[in-house]
């Protein structure tokens, strides 16, 4: 599409067609393959921005599609100032570099501040790749009680960190409790066991000083990870695979848990990925996206800082800040804007406390959400039937001849 855009002879129309048709294209392609039974949004182009707070902005304004958008138009519109030979062209493209590169930053600076709030002090605690169920619950409660001193406000421990259905195991949950006390702070842990209904599911539990208080069940579950798309005709991938063994069960969809004065919204490793569910856990008034990651089967592997990463990315769209544990590593938190406030490698096991601000702001992609992805379709068909248009019309012109 871009080569038959910008192939000579390269007229200021074409260029201007190739400025909107080919990112939209691309990010028509991101959203098409970010459909969760086709992988689900994983290394967006915009994602790869996260360091970047000036430039991940856009997010705010679009969602991680716009800097997507930005990202394709900005390198289309230089290629376009290299062939076009008409002044009128090149112009029109070094107009788009300058508007496309500076809406990140123009929003950054420009762009309403978040309201300040309250400074939460949040626990994350890293256990470490351990298979041993009880090993792995030890290490969890020795790596908590180590930060009591410093008084958290809440506590996270990664995914799947307890081994055992705390409704069916009272005395798993009456050590949790006891450590909540102990500790001072509410325990976000993560449940991957059989419930007592049968089904299996990765939940999210916040347990308090004497009872849970709370929970949240995973709603996205990762194809030939979690679960088996068509099991009998595909069943046998798990015998040459990770893949479970059983399917995991989906949860109703994202809820707000309260720590005190604090509403959380926590969500599940994959679920990161997913900026539809962040926007839903923010409008049902979550002020601190919470998420829980277990990578072990990626450990050492570029996997886990960019699964990391994601986080700064649901934080600008959102506009909340959010934290990420991690059972092994990388374990991450940001501020409202993007900004990195805690990063543990996996190398390390332990836990650390990290004072996260609550300023918040109403962003435009919050509004709006996905309207990006819905724009660059209709562009995309306004091109199809323009260019089927002109198909037929030469077809016509043929045949008249």
């Amino acid at each position: 599409m871009a080569h038959r855009l910008l192939s000579v002879p390269v007229t200021t129309c074409r260029v201007g067609a190739a400025l909107v048709v080919v990112p939209s294209a691309w990010v028509a392609a991101e959203a098409v393959r970010s459909w969760q039974s086709l992988g689900g949004p994983w290394a967006l182009l915009g994602a790869s921005q996260w360091s970047q707070p000036v430039t991940l902005a856009s997010a705010s304004l679009g969602g991680v599609w716009l800097t997507s958008f930005l990202l394709v138009a900005t390198n289309t519109a230089i290629a376009s100032v290299l062939v076009c030979r008409a002044t009128g062209g090149r112009l029109v493209a070094l107009g788009c570099v300058i508007g496309c590169a500076g809406l990140g930053p123009a929003s950054y600076l420009l762009g309403s501040v978040p309201v300040g709030g309250p400074t939460v002090r949040v626990a994350l605690v890293q256990a470490g790749d351990i298979a041993d169920a009880a090993a792995r619950l030890a290490a969890g409660e020795e790596f908590t009680a180590a930060v009591a001193d410093q008084r958290p406000d809440l506590v996270v421990w990664g995914e799947s960190s307890v081994g055992q259905d705390l409704t069916r195991h009272p005395d798993v949950l009456a050590r949790l409790a006891e450590l909540s006390q102990r500790v001072g702070a509410d325990l976000l842990v993560n449940v991957d066991a059989p419930a007592p209904d049968g089904g299996i599911y990765k939940s999210a539990v916040l347990v308090g000083a004497h009872e849970a208080v709370g929970s949240y069940r995973k709603t996205r579950l990762v194809p030939f990870g979690e679960y088996v798309p068509l099991r009998p005709l595909f069943g046998w991938i798990t015998r040459y695979s990770k893949a479970a063994a059983k399917d995991r069960q989906r949860g109703a969809g994202p809820v707000v848990l309260a720590v005190n004065s604090l509403h959380i919204a926590p969500l599940i490793s994959y679920e990161m990925t997913f900026s539809d569910l962040t926007r839903h856990a923010a409008r049902l008034g979550a002020a601190l996206l919470v998420y829980q990651s277990s990578t072990s089967t990626f450990q050492g592997s570029w996997a886990q800082p960019q699964l990391a990463a994601q986080p700064a990315v649901r934080a600008v769209e959102a506009g909340i800040p959010a934290v990420h544990a991690s059972l092994s590593g990388d374990s991450s938190a940001f501020d409202t804007r993007g900004r990195r406030l805690a990063w543990c490698s996996a190398e390390f096991n332990g836990a650390i406390v990290v004072n996260v601000p609550l300023a918040s702001n109403v962003t435009l992609y919050l509004r709006l959400g996905d309207w990006v992805p819905v724009t660059a379709f209709v562009v995309m068909g306004a091109g199809f039937a323009v260019f089927l248009r002109r198909s037929l019309a030469r077809v016509s012109d043929c045949a008249d001849k």
